[in-house]
């Protein structure tokens, strides 16, 4: 995987998939996943499409480096640096749950670099947002515990009771691996939490998609409603049977969706 250096000499991962002369769609994962999670939709996407990921600070092959607790505003820098690493102008951009705050804040920061925004089971800002108790007071145990016993109690607020065990255990399989430390999980944690974009929300003018899962436990479909609400012109889809990870609860209809819109957009 290719590195960049930043200022503070951090240095994150991304990588490439797809022909390089194609239009570029950045992804942007959430909170402590890597780059790798998005395994079930890069196939479908990279054969039109030239598909970046990032491990974000504090996840995957990037892991633990300088700046902690890590802001959204860096991390959205740190998407911008890797943008111009790949020699791309503009970019599709999508982003899930913590990877839409970055995603919210990139188009917010640089809006003539992005194409289209895709906000994937996102919200405007821990203030602003609608949150569940219990998934909070899980993610607040989260620094306490192993990937393993992590992973075991978010199933309730990752995935669709109907989605089988071993799709579950095909993401940890990816997932586990390049599990984020304590350290990175509460920098992100922390950096994330102090962001905000409700107020600015209205300023945002690329074409904008808001996806959200029906069942989402972790981050309620409610603030898909409120961001598609508060975007200029904002299309909002709701998955049936979907979870937080509603790219694993339906891949086939998360790819879909997400492909007619880049399509329409290209």
């Amino acid at each position: 995987m290719p590195v960049i250096e930043r200022p503070d000499t951090a240095h994150i991962s991304w990588e490439s998939d797809g022909p390089e002369d194609a239009p570029a769609v950045l992804l942007l994962m959430g909170l402590a996943y890597p780059a790798a999670m998005w395994f079930r939709l890069v196939p479908a996407l990279a054969e039109s499409y030239r598909v970046i990921r990032i491990d974000n600070r504090g996840a995957g092959r990037t892991g633990d480096v300088p700046g902690a607790p890590y802001t959204v505003e860096t991390m959205a820098a740190d998407s911008l640096a890797v943008l111009d690493a790949a020699d791309v102008n503009t970019a599709h951009v999508v982003g899930l749950s913590m990877g839409g705050l970055i995603a919210q804040e990139l188009v917010l920061t640089a809006p003539e670099r992005v194409r289209s925004l895709c906000l994937i089971a996102t919200h405007p800002g821990s203030a602003h947002a609608v949150v569940n108790p219990q998934a909070m007071a899980m993610l607040m145990r989260r620094g306490q515990m192993t990937p393993q016993e992590a992973a075991e109690a978010s199933i309730p607020y990752n995935y669709a009771p109907g989605t089988p065990r071993e799709r579950i255990e095909e993401d940890w399989a990816v997932r586990l691996p390049l599990a984020a430390s304590n350290e990175g999980y509460l920098a992100q944690v922390v950096g994330s939490s102090r962001w905000d974009g409700h107020g600015r929300m209205e300023g945002i003018t690329a074409p904008t998609l808001v996806v959200h899962g029906e069942l989402d436990a972790l981050v309620p479909p409610e603030n898909g409603r409120i961001i598609a609400g508060r975007i200029p012109g904002a299309e909002l889809v709701m998955i049936p049977d979907a979870n937080h990870v509603l790219m694993t609860d339906q891949p086939q209809h998360v790819s879909r969706v997400l492909l007619e819109w880049l399509d329409r957009h290209r």
